[in-house]
């Protein structure tokens, strides 16, 4: 005795060895015995054997004619037996039988199962729609096809290239323009960003950079809706100083101004002034909407993306000119030994008489010029002659504060490497097209007005932050347990030491208008400027606020992936540097294994040949192909230029090593089966 069973969406047939009332065993051509519920047997049988029942079954089954067996059916629900004895005949033979279950069960658009052989046809409307999907599945699957073999042949289709970012970034798995490219990837074993590049998909490697990152982190555009900056209503008093801010050239976003009085007095008060939108903007308000949104401004060569429109921007930033409302901070210090006597926050209009550029004016402010009253330049451009005493002053206040801070760390601050700018030459600030002739040019970190301005803000951070811990009242705080290796800063919401900066506690509170978690510190420190010991209770964030600390969170994602994409374009500009200058060889140092570090451009590269030699040394390597898409390049060592000693290396600062741009990270997954500013941190 045989017989047919299903199991498992599969029909088998075997010998049956013994049978029970409620299953039987059964032993498979194969040899294996299974065990078959009775509510699974479909037909028992005694000839043929099983295996050529089913393949005659099977036979038969393709020859049925699928629509004429649909008009044979009954509208109720009918066995497979009955309708093979309609469409047959009277005594339809057991293979026929046995194709016309196949047949049955193989079209479920046509008929639906009932149970053990039973089934019921389905409504005409429902085939209509589902012989619909069908075709379109076919015609899509025939599409996928010839869009594999273009992506093969080096072509590719259009459809695929308006999906590129998605496919490759945030791909949609069931979506036949990504299947089309896991089939291709498959069939030519190549990688997919590799595959498509050899299609001729990506005609701009800047575009490629800057459209994934719009897909990752703006998905809507960059663009703003119409909003109008609210006035400030509070009636300020106007501060008796006459300020002046130090920034770049580039910078819109002017946030922090210094102004100096009592020179020559024996008592000194340094002024620091912060831009004050949060007088005007509060919390919940379309615009705050906008920046918690952004979190901060993202900087790039030539270009950058608001955290805030720029009407607002202009409305609150601190233009020379113009009596600005600001957030100010009054440190009062001995003027012979520069110990600091005490401190006053006061919101008030201050004048800003000017706005120094400092890449402008650092080859004028020297420390000769500042040191020196009778080190004359042959030019000093205006109001540098009126400033002199002023920024003089304010240097020897910025040696002294870093000086007293490298004590708290440990040990000093260096500054063995230059700072580099960036300019796209005619780019005058529009969104770059990644054609632009680059210019790179160096300034050496730690230059006179640049120390002014970090120490000043790092001064503003520190005392707003240990003044807002001692009224209780919560802020966002960066914190660095020690300067141990791995020991990263990290953000929260308790006023902990800044060991990295040698400081007791450390708010971000001078960058309102570029820095989302300034203006929540603003608004703190605002709130204890009026309300005094019972700010904590009045604060727009009381302790333990969970909003906090999801602005923490926010902040922390957004800000590391907006100085990820810095470091990507700043590394694709230096590369296109290096091609339009037609640079084939490079002087460089070793900083670690195989990894040298360019000694006159930002470029940092691994390096076939640096095997054994020290840190710091000295080579001339020869630069390879560099890829545009992925950032990579790499170089051969050519020439060791300096002699070998036995003295140990001097120590790099903490937290130096750039990382090399890697490969793109992409999304596609080929072994899956598819399925149906730049800021500086103290300022």
């Amino acid at each position: 005795m045989f017989v047919l069973f299903e199991e498992a969406g599969k029909f088998m047939a075997g010998r049956v060895l013994s049978e029970a009332e409620a299953s039987a065993q059964v032993e498979l051509d194969s040899g294996k015995r299974v065990k078959v519920k009775s509510a699974n047997v479909l037909i028992k049988f005694e000839k043929p054997a099983p295996a050529e029942l089913i393949a005659a079954a099977q036979s038969q089954a393709q020859a049925i004619e699928l629509e004429m067996a649909y008009e044979f059916s009954p509208d109720e629900e009918f066995g497979f037996a009955d309708l093979a004895k309609d469409y047959f005949s009277a005594q339809a033979t057991l293979t026929e039988q046995a194709g016309m279950l196949f047949k049955l069960f193989d079209t479920p658009h046509y008929f639906r199962r009932a149970g053990k052989g039973r089934f019921k046809k389905a409504p005409a409307d429902i085939i209509a729609q589902a012989l619909a999907a069908i075709e379109k599945k076919r015609v899509i699957a025939e599409q996928i096809a010839q869009w594999a073999t273009d992506l093969g042949a080096g072509t590719c289709p259009e459809p695929i290239k308006e999906q590129l970012y998605k496919i490759l970034f945030k791909p949609d798995k069931n979506a036949p323009e990504y299947k089309a490219v896991v089939e291709a990837s498959r069939a030519t074993h190549t990688a997919p960003l590799e595959l498509l590049q050899k299609a001729g998909a990506i005609a701009s490697p800047y575009q490629f950079h800057w459209k994934r990152f719009l897909l990752e982190n703006f998905p809507k555009g960059t663009g703003f809706p119409a909003i109008t900056a609210p006035p400030i209503a509070d009636e300020l008093p106007l501060a008796p100083v006459q300020a002046y801010s130090i920034d770049d050239s580039q910078t819109t976003e002017i946030d922090d101004a210094l102004s100096l009085q009592g020179l020559g007095s024996g008592t000194v008060t340094i002024g620091i002034h912060i831009a004050a939108p949060g007088l005007a903007v509060q919390p919940g308000s379309p615009i705050d909407v906008l920046g918690r949104a952004r979190l901060s401004t993202v900087y790039m060569p030539g270009y950058k993306v608001t955290m805030l429109p720029d009407d607002v921007v202009q409305t609150y930033t601190l233009q020379e000119g113009r009596d600005c409302p600001a957030l100010s901070l009054y440190v009062t210090l001995d003027e012979a030994t520069l110990e600091i006597k005490g401190s006053e926050t006061k919101l008030e209009r201050v004048p800003i008489a000017h706005n120094l550029r400092h890449d402008q004016l650092d080859a004028v402010v020297t420390e000769p010029w500042l040191l020196d009253p009778t080190f004359e330049h042959q030019n000093t451009p205006q109001p540098l002659p009126a400033l002199r005493e002023q920024l003089s002053f304010l240097y020897r206040l910025a040696r002294d504060l870093k000086a007293k801070r490298e004590v708290v760390r440990g040990k000093p601050e260096t500054f063995n490497r230059p700072d580099y700018n960036f300019r796209l030459q005619g780019n005058n600030g529009a969104e770059p097209q990644g054609d632009e002739t680059v210019l790179i040019s160096i300034r050496q970190r730690g230059a006179p007005l640049d120390l002014i301005v970090a120490e000043a803000m790092i001064l503003a951070n520190s005392t707003w932050g240990s003044w807002m811990a001692e009224m209780g009242v919560p802020a966002i705080y960066r914190s660095q347990a020690s300067l141990a290796p791995g020991v990263k800063v990290r953000m929260g919401t308790k006023a902990l030491p800044h060991a990295g900066i040698g400081v007791k506690s450390y708010a971000w509170a001078t960058s309102p208008l570029r820095r989302y978690t300034d203006l929540v510190n603003q608004w703190q420190i605002m709130a204890c400027a009026r309300h005094g010991k019972t700010a904590a209770l009045v604060a727009p964030f009381k302790p333990k606020d969970a909003e906090l600390f999801a602005i923490i969170s926010a902040f922390d994602t957004a800000y590391s992936a907006y100085n990820g994409y810095q470091g990507a374009m700043e590394r694709f500009w230096t590369l296109r540097y290096v091609q339009q200058h037609g640079i084939t060889e490079l002087v460089a140092t070793v900083f670690k294994e195989n990894m040298v570090r360019a000694d006159d451009i930002p470029l940092v590269l691994p390096v076939m040949g640096a095997q054994g030699l020290p840190r710091n040394a000295k080579v001339r390597i020869k630069l390879g192909e560099m890829d545009l898409i992925t950032l990579d390049v790499h170089g051969t060592v050519t020439e060791r230029l300096d002699a070998p000693v036995d003295a140990a290396a001097p120590e790099e600062d903490e937290g130096d090593d750039e990382e090399v741009a890697g490969p793109i990270a992409i999304a596609v997954d080929v072994n899956e089966a598819p399925e149906g500013g730049s800021d500086n941190s103290a300022s």
